[in-house]
């Protein structure tokens, strides 16, 4: 299970003083310049000497340009330049207090390693594995102090990213664990405790989401840069996942998969087979200068245009076209999409079940509108005249002469049919009928009407003001006019439109939810915290909240509805709800909206 950590009473501060780090790659370079700055005496070993001099040169540039910035005094830089030397004998770890092994995820050269390092080291010194896939008990078991072996996983960038997973098998001695949780304190990380199972905590949620994106690429579901840009721009992560597994080695993310799989045996774990046709291609990502993306050369972080980049939007097909846009529904997704449509200058008509109601949301778009002009971000004339050009109605009789109708009513495929019924009676012929669905089947609203090649998904996200994702979703039965019509209208309201099929999710849910499932998963099992989870998302994975932060926020109720969708359209038995998720939602605990989830909330 995973702890919170802080400084050990009985363990001394800076008792690890001096500290070998084997292996020099850019974790291994990384985690000397860490530990250098933080005053350690640093041996870097390599069996390179090229590799070696490259770290001495990456740190040489590293500490110059933190003078440049101000974040060193050259006595400083010096300082540190002194306290690291670099051999390729392993028997210069000799003295260290501590050896922090980073060298290639293989249990052959790691076992190699350490039972070198057992006639080498003296007997107190704590050896450290820092890998994120290979059993740390399993190369504790083959060393003669099986009680001095941990994991220390840190995570790529060292130098700037927080989290620090403290890693015990059964065999790990206490003290040991104790030593490196302070050692971790001190360089300014976030130690988190876990338990010996592959990926620990952070990449065991990590990689999962990112094989099932390979898988989704492999599929041709949708393009690489449509499931990066639908993941960066819908969830706010710093990367997508097929740029992410290029910078991570598409090699390293099959070895840790492999190691997950071989334990757990979920499918989800089992390596897409293109990361297998790309890693024996030796396309292994920005290293290699090709991975999923082809990079300006090796190590470059350059993409640059290859036989798979999109063409230019002028090959498309012409869309119809649209001067007014109705907008059916009276709730927060229906307000925030009419305000879209109305800053872009677009008369909107916004149409709910009755007058009252479709006044009541043009209300709410006028005190949307006053925010973003108390902020600065619109004038209060453009605020004005936005507002002008939304007229409510309390019939969709009023969507007559509409060019695109969008529907954005409760997520009940039998109410969105009969809307669409209605659709289909009112609207003109050749207006484009859309829905805002995030999990019902699009083809279903199309089939409800006696137009389906007019019909098709635009999954706009909450809030629709702010943020700028569209999934587009066709059906089988879509016209590519009608197809190109929402391109070109998603172009005008300034979103970025990704292209993707008529299935469960999408792309951003198909992705998000089983990463989700997976945490409550986690906690189900007593394996790690809600906190400790949601701290090594945010701190080893740059995402902006953590799964249980996120899952309060949407809605219990909501994330089970749609992972309940995803299991039935995909029949993967690691696609099935956490009983944890379904036990919550069945006691009315909803989230954030009950003021009790995962955690529990002040009453407003």
């Amino acid at each position: 299970m995973a702890t919170p950590l802080s400084p050990q009473s009985g363990s001394p501060l800076s008792a690890l003083k001096t500290i070998a780090v084997v292996g020099l790659g850019t974790m291994g370079t990384g985690i000397t310049e860490v530990l250098a700055k933080a005053g350690r005496e640093v041996i870097g070993i390599d069996i390179s000497e090229t590799q070696t001099a490259r770290t001495v040169a990456a740190l040489e540039s590293a500490t110059a340009r933190a003078v440049e910035r101000g974040r060193l005094t050259e006595q400083e830089r010096a300082g540190v330049l002194a306290r690291v030397r670099t051999s390729t004998d392993l028997r210069a770890a000799a003295d260290a207090d501590l050896v922090i092994e980073v060298a290639p995820e293989s249990y052959e050269v790691k076992h190699q390693i350490f039972r070198e390092l057992d006639g080498i080291v003296r007997p107190e010194t704590i050896l450290a594995t820092g890998t994120n896939a290979l059993s740390v008990t399993r190369l504790a078991a083959d060393s003669a102090r099986p009680e001095r072996v941990l994991g220390l996983h840190f995570f790529n960038p060292a130098q700037a990213m927080k989290l620090v997973e403290v890693v015990s098998s059964v065999l790990t001695a206490p003290q040991a664990v104790a030593a490196v949780t302070d050692l971790a304190i001190e360089l300014g990380k976030e130690p988190v405790a876990v338990g010996d199972r592959p990926g620990f905590v952070a990449d065991g949620l990590l990689f999962g989401y990112l094989n099932q994106a390979a898988a989704m690429y492999e599929a041709r579901y949708a393009s690489r840069e449509d499931i990066d840009a639908a993941m960066r721009l819908g969830c706010g992560l710093p990367m997508g996942p097929l740029a992410l597994l290029d910078l991570i080695g598409v090699d390293t993310a099959r070895t840790v998969l492999d190691a997950m799989y071989a334990e757990s045996r979920d499918r989800l774990h089992a390596p897409a087979p293109i990361l297998k046709q790309l890693s024996e291609a030796g396309l292994t990502g920005r290293k290699a200068g090709r991975g999923f993306y082809t990079y300006e050369a090796p190590g470059s972080a350059t993409v640059v245009p290859d036989a798979l980049t999109p063409a230019a939007d002028g090959a498309r097909t012409a869309g119809r076209p649209v001067r007014s846009v109705g907008v059916a529904g009276s709730g927060t997704m229906a307000s925030g999409i009419a305000e879209v449509f109305a800053k872009a200058g677009y008369d909107v008509v916004l149409a709910a079940r009755s007058e009252e109601k479709a006044q009541t949301a043009k209300a709410r778009i006028g005190k949307s509108l006053a925010r973003s002009v108390d902020k600065g971000r619109l004038t209060a004339e453009a605020a004005a005249q936005t507002l002008d050009r939304i007229t409510p109605a309390g019939s969709y009789e009023a969507f007559a002469d509409v060019d695109l109708a969008v529907e954005a009513v409760a997520e009940d495929l039998e109410v969105k049919r009969q809307l669409f019924q209605a659709l289909d009676k009112v609207c003109k012929p050749g207006a484009v009928l859309a829905t805002t669905t995030s999990s019902l089947p699009v083809v279903a609203c199309a089939r409800a009407t006696s137009r389906p090649q007019d019909v098709i998904g635009m999954h706009f996200f909450n809030p629709a003001p702010a943020m700028k994702l569209v999934e587009v979703v066709r059906t089988v039965l879509t016209a590519d006019d009608v197809h190109a019509t929402v391109r070109e209208v998603c172009a005008k309201v300034r979103k970025h439109a990704v292209d993707c099929g008529d299935r469960a999710g999408f792309i951003v849910n198909a992705l998000l939810f089983p990463y989700l499932n997976n945490a409550v998963k986690m906690v189900q099992d007593h394996y790690a915290t809600l906190d400790d989870i949601d701290a090594a998302m945010k701190l080893g994975g740059g995402y902006p909240m953590g799964p249980f932060e996120l899952l309060d926020v949407v809605g219990l109720d909501v994330s089970l509805a749609i992972e309940k969708v995803l299991h039935r359209e995909f029949r993967d038995p690691g696609l099935a709800p956490a009983p944890l998720l379904e036990h919550l939602v069945a006691a009315g605990c909803l989230g954030r909206k009950t003021g009790r989830g995962f955690r529990e909330y002040a009453r407003r």
